[in-house]
């Protein structure tokens, strides 16, 4: 991983995850140095990224919410070729593969529901070899804790988190970050 993107993840550990235009706004005045983008389509998409980035802001497109971009690699490619996007979040290990191709940060969203999906990271993890992993939902911080020892890959946790304190214990069970659409917390 970058060192720019490192340092931008360790200093805000609280990162700005923006489901609407209402949010985009709001997290220009965050101190989230590194900006989620959870909506759009193809025809928006470049301006959202644009805003986030004309705020000094790192931005990661999760290509799996944006309308109109199929699970293919050229998803990867158009958000590349087309937007000044600086990674992407998605579900998808190929997609992971082409956008490091493309010097793109990456980011591995995890849903860690049950026993088979936890059993299933280090398989993904050797396949697609992401920048970062994003564990879904966040507020089981035992889960996390054993995810962060298994992994050599960092850590980010995101979902349900509403407190400072889930933050608190996310950041000792060992995340690098917390992702959150609740803007109460990008001010904490």
């Amino acid at each position: 991983m970058k060192k720019e993107f490192r340092e931008a993840l360790e200093d805000s550990p609280v990162i700005a995850a923006i489901k609407d235009d209402q949010g985009l706004a709001k997290c220009k005045e965050s101190d989230s140095r590194v900006i989620f983008i959870l909506y759009g389509d193809i025809c928006s998409i470049a301006d959202i990224v644009a805003e986030v980035k004309s705020a000094g802001k790192i931005a990661m497109v999760h290509l799996d919410l944006i309308t109109g971009l199929s699970s293919k690699e050229i998803a990867v490619d158009f958000i590349h070729k087309y937007t000044q996007a600086d990674g992407i979040i998605t579900t998808k290990p190929a997609l992971i593969k082409r956008a490091k191709e493309l010097s793109l940060y990456t980011i591995l969203r995890l849903f860690v529901i049950d026993s088979m999906a936890y059993e299933n990271i280090e398989r993904q993890l050797k396949s697609a070899k992401p920048d970062l992993i994003e564990i879904l939902p966040a507020l089981m911080p035992k889960v996390v804790a054993r995810i962060c020892n298994l992994s050599s890959t960092p850590v980010i946790a995101g979902g349900l988190v509403s407190e400072k304190e889930d933050i608190m214990e996310l950041l000792d069970a060992g995340v690098i970050s917390v992702s959150s659409t609740n803007e109460k917390i990008w001010f904490v």
